[in-house]
């Protein structure tokens, strides 16, 4: 995988966690959890690196029980991204 891929899966992953931001359904303690993950993932350096300390970020809040169905489905969608791209 290029590197233009991986910033196209990254800025993929942004979308996704922005629709999560933007969600007034979503608690303030996940939206500040996605909001850091965001943060690490424009970073600067290693899209590798970023994207680990993103998915460590969003895989603790990922089973929070006050999430919504729908919210927990978009964070899936993002670990996903973020998990194929720390594989590659």
């Amino acid at each position: 995988m290029n590197t233009e891929e991986v910033e196209k899966r990254i800025s993929q992953a942004i979308e996704l966690m922005d629709m999560l931001l933007q969600d007034m359904g979503v608690p303030r303690n996940i939206k500040r959890a996605v909001e850091d993950g965001k943060r690490r993932l424009q970073e600067k350096g290693d899209p590798v690196v970023r994207a680990g300390s993103a998915v460590y970020c969003l895989t603790e809040v990922s089973e929070d029980i006050n999430m919504p169905p729908h919210g927990r489905t978009l964070l899936w969608n993002v670990l996903t991204i973020l998990e194929s791209l720390r594989e590659k």
